[in-house]
């Protein structure tokens, strides 16, 4: 299978409802909260191309561009954009829209980088 298909079969969408119990102060979604999930959708995507162990390694940005608030729906796009020989990154998109209306919007971005870990738990080739 050629790399770009691999890419494009990877891609990984998740959908959530952001209720109260994940919120901060300001009633939007917790940042450490967002990071989490970004990380589970970024190795769910890792995982899915490469069908090996793999470990995240680094964040680089993320930017919080606007506030998710509470009772609205986000969907996390996670998509391989970049593959080394041993590593790979993939970068996290975080929509948001309302529960009640068809507005949409990206709120938070991100890259993770992963890589590929053999049996003894040594970096080995992603493809």
């Amino acid at each position: 299978m050629e790399i770009n298909e691999k890419i494009e079969r990877s891609k990984t969408n998740i959908f959530k409802a952001v209720f109260p119990n994940t919120v901060n102060h300001y009633d939007t979604l917790f940042g450490g909260t967002a990071l989490s999930l970004m990380d589970e959708v970024a190795f769910i995507t890792a995982t899915r191309f490469s069908r090996k162990p793999m470990v995240t390694v680094s964040t680089d940005r993320i930017d919080f561009d606007h506030p998710i608030q509470a009772g609205t729906i986000i969907e996390l796009v996670g998509t391989v954009v970049k593959v080394g020989n041993k590593s790979l990154k993939v970068q996290v998109d975080i929509f948001v829209e309302q529960m009640y209306c068809d507005h949409r919007g990206k709120a938070i971005c991100g890259e993770f980088t992963f890589v590929a870990l053999d049996e003894n738990k040594k970096p080995v080739s992603v493809l």
